[in-house]
């Protein structure tokens, strides 16, 4: 699993990932901090990213182009620090990764986890 840390996350929260064994990157890392949703979404989809963000947009971007890739995880938890992220992250990977593998929108509230799987439909 490779994961695509959007902006509003913290930037160490990526190398504590790489520490326990999860391929990560952080749009600063690789000179993407200011570009635009849906070229993150062609990265992670061109290099098998799950774009991890706290931006409602991406789902919807999904949803609108009916897209089955990349997989999305939203949060929904506000500041959380780099070490809280990342066993938050590590959880929901052990959780969800079946999902996440065969392209699925994931939420994370915090008190639960929801999960569609791509592409996102109305009424599906």
């Amino acid at each position: 699993m490779k994961l695509l840390l959007d902006q509003g996350l913290p930037l160490s929260a990526a190398a504590l990932l790489r520490d326990a064994g999860i391929d990560t990157t952080h749009v600063g890392e690789v000179d993407m901090a200011e570009a635009e949703d849906i070229e993150i979404i062609q990265k992670a989809r061109d290099e098998g990213y799950v774009v991890t963000t706290l931006d409602a947009d991406f789902h919807t971007l999904l949803a609108l182009d009916e897209a089955i890739s990349p997989s999305v995880i939203r949060i929904r938890i506000e500041r959380l620090r780099a070490r809280a992220l990342a066993d938050l992250l590590l959880t929901t990977i052990n959780e969800c990764a079946e999902e996440l593998e065969q392209g699925s929108a994931v939420t994370i509230e915090p008190s639960r986890i929801r999960i569609r799987r791509l592409p996102l439909l109305p009424n599906a």
